[in-house]
């Protein structure tokens, strides 16, 4: 079978035309200007299409230029015509990256081997839910988020590596213990050097790691000790992800970090919200649990809260409106929930679960460890829903917190009730917009000058 396709006659095509216009032509009567108006069109309908078109194209082209912001760019500066614009270059670049939540940045998340994270879980569920678990948090809400995670390497502006060093982080017999993380860290650098070239271009300058412990990327829960055995030589070009941050110069924070809030389970908040008076009734005036020793014990020439708790429980304990206990109490937060104030003084470091815990719950944090660095202080402002009271300063705690309640704490406890706040400090899986994981992702945000790939795009 054959198809004979026949091509139609050009010039009984054109006369067909040609019969249609003078049919219009002839059937209206506007006179002869008008009559002039339509044999001019006729015979030259092609060139006026073609003018129109080439007009149109052309202002809509200089219109779109003159409203581009790298043309504004060029046009405050002089540069000679033969040279590229630098200006123009870095402007074009950095539009096409910065799409999407966070600027289009992007965290590609190491598949280590289970015995640097997942296996920790696996023993014990404790690791994903104590107070240092935002290690296995942060973890788990990157590897949900496909706006920033990458699964190509070579587009990633950051590289998280996921090495749970707190899921092991108490002895048998409670006290805390750090030994282990040194070594467990330079396991994972030197596997990340032999398989992946992106260590080692950088040395570590764009990999994150979750220090979320008493004293961060020093890796040891005394103090002096810390100092004395620093932050690990390889991680002092990396980010650090830490709970541990002072308003001072300390040895266990120099080195590029974010301070974070510690970890506590949104579904304990939840149930302890539930289990709240009905009539939002706070009976508890001044609240503290947690250890408090009657007398301190003397560890490595130091003792347990600088003898804070110990002062707070010789001067208040037994006193009406100060409910203090040193008992573990699996479901204290329904007595945080209804608690007027409460206590949050330092332990072996300056931050403590509590300082979430009391904020999320409605309880004004009365935060008691000097020169301490609270996280995202641009995202939850401190001052506004919480007390500050110096070490020295607890003897006069029931006068200080009196002064409070007749003069601005209606105000503080209005802001407490702010939704934002609450979300700020949790970790959600999946992650959640204004949550803890998200705040820290804003954080990242501002060091994207140490990403390697935006360097180089930037300098071509």
């Amino acid at each position: 079978m054959s198809l004979d396709i026949k091509r139609p006659n050009i010039n009984k095509t054109k006369k067909k035309t040609g019969f249609i216009v003078k049919m219009q032509l002839n059937n209206n009567r506007g006179g002869k200007k008008r009559n002039l108006f339509f044999f001019f069109f006729t015979n030259y309908y092609r060139w006026i299409l073609w003018f129109f078109l080439s007009l149109y194209f052309f202002t809509s082209f200089f219109a779109g230029d003159q409203s581009s912001p790298s043309i504004h760019l060029l046009s405050n500066h002089k540069t000679s015509s033969s040279l590229p614009s630098r200006a123009l270059i870095e402007s074009s670049v950095i539009k096409t990256i910065s799409t999407g939540v966070f600027t289009g940045m992007k965290i590609y998340v190491y598949d280590l081997p289970a015995s640097f994270n997942v296996d920790w879980v696996t023993k014990s569920d404790r690791c994903s839910s104590h107070l240092f678990a935002a290690e296995v948090a942060i973890h788990r809400a990157l590897l949900s988020d496909s706006s920033v995670r990458t699964l190509n390497p070579e587009e990633a502006d950051f590289f998280f590596v996921p090495v749970y060093v707190s899921c092991n982080f108490s002895t048998s017999n409670g006290f805390p213990s750090l030994s282990h993380a040194r070594s467990l860290l330079s396991s994972a650098v030197d596997f990340l050097s032999v398989r992946y070239p992106f260590w080692n271009r950088t040395h570590g300058s764009d990999h994150i790691f979750v220090a979320s412990h008493d004293f961060g990327a020093c890796f040891h829960a005394m103090e002096d000790m810390a100092i004395e055995e620093g932050i690990p030589e390889f991680l002092k070009r990396s980010i650090i992800l830490q709970t541990f941050g002072v308003n001072y110069k300390h040895p266990c924070q120099e080195v590029e970090h974010v301070v974070i809030p510690p970890y506590i389970p949104p579904e304990s908040v939840q149930r302890a919200i539930d289990k709240a008076p009905a009539n939002g009734r706070r009976d508890i005036w001044a609240f503290f649990r947690g250890k408090m020793e009657v007398n301190p014990k003397n560890i490595s020439g130091h003792f347990y809260s600088k003898g804070v708790r110990t002062a707070i429980l010789k001067k208040y304990g037994g006193k009406r409106r100060f409910y203090l206990n040193r008992h573990r109490f699996a479901g204290y937060r329904s007595e945080i929930v209804r608690s007027v104030f409460c206590l949050c003084p330092l332990g072996w470091s300056p931050w403590s679960p509590r300082l979430v815990e009391s904020a999320v719950l409605g309880c004004v944090p009365v935060v008691i460890a000097d020169g301490i660095h609270l996280p995202f202080a641009e995202a939850v402002r401190w001052p506004e829903i919480s007390l500050t009271v110096a070490e020295k300063d607890v003897k006069n705690l029931r006068k200080i917190l009196e002064h409070v309640a007749v003069t601005n704490l209606s105000e503080i406890q209005r802001n407490l009730r702010e939704p934002a706040f609450k979300r700020a400090l949790l970790y959600n899986f999946p992650m959640r917009e204004g949550d803890a994981t998200w705040h820290i992702l804003e954080a990242l945000r501002s060091k994207l000058d140490r990403s390697y790939r935006r360097s180089r795009v930037l300098s071509q």
